[in-house]
């Protein structure tokens, strides 16, 4: 498919540049597979499921993955994107012509790297020095790696540290948030459960290559990047006893979705999993594993725009952020969400 299919125009102030507060208070488009929009909050959430139902987390922590330092006299940026091994990252490098395989960065706080290897897409394989885990290095020399479109506009401060971290996190490994779950709050998960609605978790490492623009013109041109995820058997078994017993499974976040497709056969039945998925979801896709999807409003010419497209159609897509703008909803990953329900 042409990728200017996914193209529209979204005025500079719709983006939000800091979260509601408290982050429950967002709005929220609900999105039928036909008839009106509704315009609710968060909130409402527990009234628009069905007791039975099951929200599916993403438990990943972003580490602060933004590192800035030196290569002699050169200036040099680095995001991390993907774990190799304990001490291995793969990384994008900004002014990346002034840094040779075996150079040596410094990122401040005596954290050093040395640049193993340049791949295809000019990234770099980034070898941290040193006996203490990357992690505590990164806690000592990193930020938080907020999106482009916000870190264009503002600094990165300590604020964002909370500010960028869903209540579920736990696994160390992301370098962006998986920004539909930054909406709950203990006292929405207390109205779910009251509701009888039910929540798994499982974890998918996001990448920085979740912000790459796609360059192709054409969907089929696009490579798509890959990253590390995990489904434990017991989540798969409970989430699969769920729609046996008639309730739906509703992903939290791209990230939820993508990783349950990746593990889901033909049969829909949802299988463990542990390794990398590159799954890339666009219209004409088959849906195995999710009834429904909450998601932030995505970038124009997006993977991410593609792939909510493909749950609800891309006329009711384009129709519903045509309503979302008009109505001065806030995008991105500050920003307000929308439950998409085919």
């Amino acid at each position: 498919m042409k990728v200017d299919l996914f193209d529209f125009e979204l005025p500079p102030e719709r983006i939000a540049l800091r979260p509601a507060r408290p982050r429950d208070a967002a709005r929220m488009l609900v999105v039928r597979g036909g008839g009106a929009f509704e315009d609710r909050g968060v909130r409402d959430l527990p009234q628009m499921l069905r007791a039975g139902d099951v929200l599916v987390f993403n438990d990943t922590r972003v580490i602060p993955a933004q590192l800035e330092g030196r290569r002699g006299e050169a200036k040099i940026g680095a995001t991390l994107h993907k774990r190799i091994d304990l001490r291995r990252w793969q990384a994008f490098v900004r002014n990346a012509k002034r840094l040779r395989i075996g150079d040596v960065a410094e990122f401040g706080g005596g954290v050093t790297a040395v640049a193993e290897e340049r791949l295809g897409d000019g990234s770099f394989i980034l070898f941290f020095e040193g006996e203490e885990p990357v992690e505590v290095l990164l806690e000592r020399a990193g930020r938080m790696p907020l999106p482009p479109y916000i870190a264009g506009k503002r600094a990165t401060d300590a604020q964002d540290r909370e500010d960028y971290q869903t209540m579920f996190a736990a696994e160390d490994g992301a370098v962006a948030a998986p920004t539909a779950a930054l909406h709950f709050t203990p006292e929405l998960i207390a109205a779910l459960d009251e509701a009888g609605i039910g929540r798994e978790t499982l974890t998918l490492h996001v990448g920085a290559g979740t912000f790459l623009p796609v360059k192709a013109d054409d969907t089929d041109d696009h490579a798509m990047h890959s990253e590390w995820g995990r489904i434990e058997p017991e989540v798969a078994e409970r989430l699969n006893a769920v729609r046996k017993a008639g309730g739906r499974v509703i992903a939290v976040g791209t990230t939820s979705l993508r990783l349950l497709e990746s593990a889901t056969g033909e049969n829909g039945v949802i299988q463990p999993f542990a390794g990398d998925t590159a799954i890339f979801i666009t219209p004409g896709y088959n849906f195995r594993a999710v009834d429904g999807l909450m998601t932030n409003f995505h970038l124009p010419r997006s993977t991410l725009m593609m792939l909510v497209s493909a749950l609800m159609g891309r006329e009711r897509m384009m129709a519903a952020y045509e309503h979302a703008i008009a109505n001065e909803y806030r995008f991105y990953s500050y920003g307000d969400s929308s439950l998409l329900l085919p």
